[in-house]
């Protein structure tokens, strides 16, 4: 349900860096190891849940130019938005306990849901193509002419 996504600036590449440095390090070491590299901010669980939403919408939301559509269809774009707007309150209500979570859902999600891109079920890896990706995406809105600063 694309209308449910606020409009929004897109991150910077610092941002995508400081998401997926604790994503990676949560993943890699679980949750001391990553509170050891990474402090738990406000903006830290703005910079997730905004990395959420592009990863999960992405998989989640029913394409309008699909042409084999099902049921599933619609309830795995609606199992997204009660996902994302489950995350959304955590992280308005308490932002620096809805690091933690919000991070360990996009590696649950990323984990189960996308295929790791060597087929070797390496979740970290699949993690860091997923960066490369945002980071180029970051890279190219914040050097356009007349980009987000």
């Amino acid at each position: 349900m694309p209308y449910l996504i606020p409009t929004r600036t897109p991150l910077t590449p610092e941002q995508v860096e400081q998401g997926f440095d604790y994503l990676l390090a949560l993943q890699t070491g679980g949750g001391t190891y990553a509170a050891g590299r990474v402090e738990a901010t406000p903006e830290l669980a703005f910079v997730l849940l905004q990395l959420a939403e592009d990863i999960i919408w992405f998989v989640t939301t029913v394409d309008g130019k699909a042409t084999h559509l099902c049921a599933d269809s619609f309830v795995l774009d609606e199992v997204g938005c009660v996902l994302l707007s489950a995350l959304r309150d955590w992280a308005r209500d308490s932002p620096t306990t809805a690091v933690l979570g919000i991070a360990r859902s996009i590696i649950r999600f990323v984990e189960n849901v996308i295929p790791d891109p060597d087929d070797h079920g390496d979740t970290h890896a699949t993690l860091e193509t997923v960066r490369d990706e945002h980071l180029a995406l970051a890279h190219a809105v914040h050097s356009a002419p007349g980009a987000h600063r």
